[in-house]
């Protein structure tokens, strides 16, 4: 059959020339086809450029939650926003350079049996966690906080309520969730609360960061962190071993949660695990001082 292109049928259809339908079909067929690549082309490059002006804009101004995007294992995660660019905020979420050393650190919204195991393994293992509180239990376990205390981990502010702090725009109502924290600490260990801070569920925004610098905090995100914190449905200890081993890299900020039984159980053979890797356990106060340097 002759191939008939486009403009073959432009120019009869302007001359008002008869047209051969087994020489039509192709060319419209060619012509829906180029006009579905044309747009699939257009939304791609609309979505190329979209997440172009996210990676320049930085750090959002609207409210974001924290994620993280995993390569090859052992390497380390991308998050948002780069680690200068949340530097500028006293905010972290893993160290730079390949030492092959993890900060652990807990966050804990309510006991339930499971932070004494945890504490029992981290004694074992002579490594210091930093656990972020919520009002709620630092009210109904300050004997589990007393005994963070005096082994020498570190307790942050999570917030007294658990909201989420993105949406909170006035510096008084932002101030009054972290105050509350700090106070009822101080009232039950007569020390100040060191200036750390996670925002609840990982959400936040620029000036969300800005109102924890400006009170003297630095946030803290992870850039390692797994499904533990329903204690309905808890992981196995394999898809905990597999997550948690897979995806350790040097400088690791780990979040996990102190709900979670199966952190209990296996907190002691992870710990072991990860020092049989190479790596070692160092307190976010070493983090902060070389974050400064």
């Amino acid at each position: 059959m002759k191939t008939i292109f486009v403009k073959d049928i432009l120019e009869k259809i302007t001359r008002g020339r008869k047209l051969d339908v087994r020489q039509v079909v192709p060319a419209l067929l060619f012509l829906g086809a180029m006009f579905l690549l044309g747009r699939a082309a257009a939304e791609t490059l609309g979505e190329i450029n979209e997440a172009a002006s996210q990676s320049i804009a930085g750090v959002s101004m609207e409210s974001e939650n924290w994620g993280l995007g995993f390569g090859k294992e052992g390497q380390k995660p991308t998050g948002n926003a780069t680690v200068a660019e949340l530097a500028e905020y006293n905010a972290y979420f893993m160290a730079e350079g390949d030492e092959k050393v993890i900060y652990l650190t807990f966050d804990c919204g309510y006991e339930n049996g499971n932070t004494e195991p945890i504490l029992d393994a981290l004694k074992s293992h002579n490594a210091t966690a930093t656990f972020f509180v919520v009002g709620h239990f630092l009210e109904s376990a300050p004997e589990l906080v007393t005994r963070m205390v005096e082994e020498g981990h570190t307790v942050g502010n999570h917030t007294y309520h658990h909201p989420d702090m993105s949406k909170i725009s006035e510096r008084a109502a932002f101030q009054k969730e972290m105050d509350a924290v700090a106070t009822k600490y101080k009232e039950l260990t007569g020390q100040d609360m060191t200036m750390y801070y996670r925002p609840p569920q990982g959400k936040y925004s620029q000036s969300n960061l800005q109102m924890a610098k400006d009170l003297g905090y630095s946030t803290f995100f992870w850039s390692l962190a797994y499904v533990d914190w329903n204690q309905d449905d808890q992981p196995s200890h394999e898809e905990a071993f597999d997550k948690l081993t897979k995806r350790i890299h040097p400088g690791a900020i780990v979040l996990l949660h102190n709900t979670s039984q199966t952190n209990g159980e296996i907190l002691d053979e992870l710990l072991t695990k990860w020092e049989e890797m190479g790596y070692t356990f160092r307190p976010l106060s070493d983090f902060v001082e070389n974050a400064g340097k």
